[in-house]
C-alpha cells in the first residue's frame, strides 16, 4: 500500500510513473483471479483504491501547477 505522503513528495511525472506500474499490478491480479490463482481477492479492492489516490493526488497536483502559471 502506497502512502499518502509519499505520493504528495513526488512529482507530477513520478506520479505518472506510479499510477502505470499501480494499474500493470492491477492488471496481473485481474489475470490471476481469472485463471483463479489469486489468494488474497481483497488486493483487487486495495490496488484499485490506490490507483485512484495517486491519480487524485496526480490531479490535484497539475491543477497546482495550471494556476501557478
Amino acid at each position: 500500500m502506497t502512502k499518502v505522503a509519499e505520493l504528495r513528495q513526488k512529482d507530477v511525472a513520478g506520479l505518472k510513473d506510479e499510477v502505470k506500474a499501480l494499474q500493470k499490478a492491477h492488471f496481473g491480479l485481474r489475470m490471476q483471479k481469472a485463471t483463479q490463482q489469486i489468494n488474497n481477492t481483497a488486493s483487487l479492492r486495495s490496488a484499485r483504491r490506490d490507483i485512484a489516490r495517486a491519480k487524485t493526488i496526480l490531479v490535484q497536483k497539475q491543477s497546482a501547477e495550471k494556476s501557478a502559471k
